[in-house]
C-alpha cells in the first residue's frame, strides 16, 4: 500500500499530456480475445487496471508482448479456455467484458463476478438478458452460483435488444457477443460514451461490421471471422483530461492539457466557463486559466450518461464547487452511493450537505491539509485535487486505488508545479517517481 503526500498552495502552470483511455482500453483488450489473428494496440496507459486485465488475458492463453512505451502485440489465437477465474477478475469491473468475448469464441463462458469501486448497486442482469435473447436459452443457460457466472449458448444469433436502462457495460458486452453472431443484432437505448465508439472502431478495424456506435441504436451484422492483423491506437482518457483541467482550476493556475478530444470535454468546459474560467482550445488541447481577482460563480451539475456530465468526474468537480462563491448543487443521477467521500472532504474544511442524491456545496472554503483516504479511484483523485488547493500538508492513504486509473499522476502533477510525492506506507520511505 502507498500514500501520496501533497504540500498544497502551489499554483499549477505549464503543459501536461493525457494518456490513453482506461475505460476504452479495457473493452478493447477484451475484444482482442475474440480475434482470429494478432493485433497491436497503441496508446495503452500504464495503470494498475490495465496490468490486471493483461494478466487475466494471458491466463486464458493469449500471448502478449510489450513493444515499447504504451504498445502491446497481442496474439489470441492460442486461447484454450472459456474460464476466466483468475483472482484479479474480482478486482476490476471491466473484466466482465470477457463474458461477451469468451461466449463469442467458445459459445460458453465462466468467470468470477467482477469487482471494482463500491459506490452503488451494479447488477449485470441487462447483460444476461441480452445474452439470452442471442441464444443462451433457458434459465440454466445463464446462471450465477457461488459468485461464479456460467453462460452457455448452442448458437449465437442476431437479436433485437432494447436495454431497459442505458448501460455502458451491457452495451459493450452485447456488442462483443453480436460481432460474430449469425445475422443482425440491433441494440436500442444503447449507451453513447466515447469508449463505446472506440471499442466499435477497434472491432471494425479488425474486420467487424458495426454501425451506429455513439448513437442510441447500434446495428451489428455478424461476421464469421475477425482476421485482425492491424494496429489500433486507443483514444485519450476523457476523465484524466477533466481531472487535470480541474487541477488547474482549483489552484487558479494556467495549464494546457494536451492529447485530448475537446468535444469529449464539453460538459465540463461549459460549466467551467459559467464559473468564470478562461478556456482556450485547439484540435487536441485545452488551456485552463483564470484572470487575477476573479470570483468563482456557483453552478449546478447533474451527472448523466454521455453526452451529459460524466459521473466519473463528479467527485473532482465537487472539489471545484467548494471554491465557488455561494451555494452550488451536485446531483448524482447515475449511481446511488457516490458521495461516500464527502466526510473526507469535510475533514479538510468543505461544507457539504447531502440530501438524497444531491450534494449542497457551500463555498468558498479554504481547504486545510489533513490525513484522508482514497475510498475509490475517482474519490481518490478528488482528494488529490483538494490537497493541491489546501494550505498545509495532505496525506492520502490507499493511493493504490488512484493508480488504477491515472498513469504517472505524481510525475505529471510535479511537472506542472505540484509538490507531491509517493510514500511507501510500510516504512514511510519516499519512493522516487522513476521507480513507480
Amino acid at each position: 500500500m502507498s500514500k501520496y503526500r501533497i504540500v498544497g498552495g502551489n499554483r499549477l502552470q505549464g503543459d501536461v499530456s493525457v494518456s490513453g483511455s482506461k475505460n476504452a482500453v479495457l473493452g478493447i483488450l477484451a475484444a482482442a480475445m475474440m480475434l482470429d489473428g494478432p493485433c497491436t494496440i497503441e496508446n495503452v496507459p500504464d495503470i494498475v487496471d490495465v496490468h490486471a486485465m493483461l494478466e487475466i488475458c494471458e491466463t486464458l492463453g493469449a500471448k502478449i508482448t510489450p513493444k515499447g512505451e504504451g504498445m502491446y502485440a497481442i496474439d489470441p489465437t492460442n486461447i484454450n479456455t472459456f474460464e476466466a477465474t483468475h483472482p484479479k477478475v474480482k478486482n476490476i469491473r471491466a473484466s466482465y467484458y470477457l463474458l461477451g468475448a469468451l461466449l463469442t469464441r467458445f459459445r460458453k463462458a465462466t468467470m468470477h463476478m467482477p469487482g471494482g469501486c463500491n459506490f452503488g448497486t451494479r447488477p449485470i442482469d441487462l447483460h444476461l438478458k441480452g445474452f439470452r435473447k442471442m441464444g443462451a436459452m433457458g434459465t440454466k443457460a445463464t446462471d450465477i452460483r457461488d459468485g461464479i457466472i456460467r453462460i452457455v449458448a448452442d448458437e449465437l444469433r442476431g437479436a433485437h435488444i432494447f436495454l431497459d436502462v442505458v448501460s455502458v457495460g451491457a452495451t459493450i458486452n452485447l456488442m462483443l457477443a453480436a460481432t460474430k453472431a449469425n445475422g443482425l443484432t440491433i441494440i436500442e437505448n444503447a449507451a453513447k460514451e466515447p469508449h463505446i465508439v472506440d471499442v466499435a472502431n477497434f472491432l471494425n478495424a479488425m474486420g467487424a461490421n458495426i454501425k451506429g456506435a455513439g448513437t442510441d441504436t447500434i446495428r451489428i451484422k455478424g461476421v464469421p471471422v475477425l482476421p485482425g492483423g492491424y494496429s489500433y491506437s486507443v483514444i485519450p482518457d476523457q476523465i484524466e483530461a477533466g481531472t487535470y483541467m480541474i487541477a488547474a482550476a482549483v489552484t487558479r493556475g494556467d495549464v494546457t492539457i494536451h492529447n485530448l478530444i475537446p468535444k469529449h470535454m464539453e460538459p465540463l468546459t461549459a460549466k467551467m466557463i459559467d464559473m468564470g474560467f478562461d478556456i482556450d482550445q485547439g484540435d487536441d488541447w485545452i488551456r485552463v486559466s483564470l484572470k487575477e481577482g476573479t470570483q468563482l460563480e456557483p453552478t449546478n451539475f447533474k451527472t448523466r450518461p454521455y453526452p451529459g456530465f460524466p459521473t466519473d468526474l463528479q467527485p473532482q468537480a465537487t472539489v471545484l464547487l467548494c471554491l465557488a462563491n455561494g451555494l452550488s448543487r451536485m446531483h448524482e443521477l447515475v449511481w446511488d452511493n457516490r458521495f461516500q467521500y464527502v466526510p473526507e472532504l469535510e475533514s479538510m474544511g468543505a461544507s457539504i450537505s447531502i440530501i438524497d442524491r444531491c450534494a449542497l456545496v457551500n463555498g468558498p472554503v479554504s481547504f486545510c491539509g489533513a490525513s484522508v483516504t482514497a475510498l475509490d479511484l475517482r474519490a481518490g483523485a478528488a482528494m488529490v485535487l483538494a490537497g493541491l488547493a489546501a494550505q498545509g500538508v495532505t496525506t492520502i492513504a490507499s493511493a493504490n486505488r488512484i493508480d488504477r486509473g491515472y498513469e504517472r499522476i505524481v510525475e505529471k502533477l510535479s511537472g506542472i508545479g505540484a509538490q507531491i510525492e509517493r510514500i511507501d506506507s510500510d516504512d514511510e520511505h519516499v519512493v522516487p517517481v522513476d521507480d513507480e
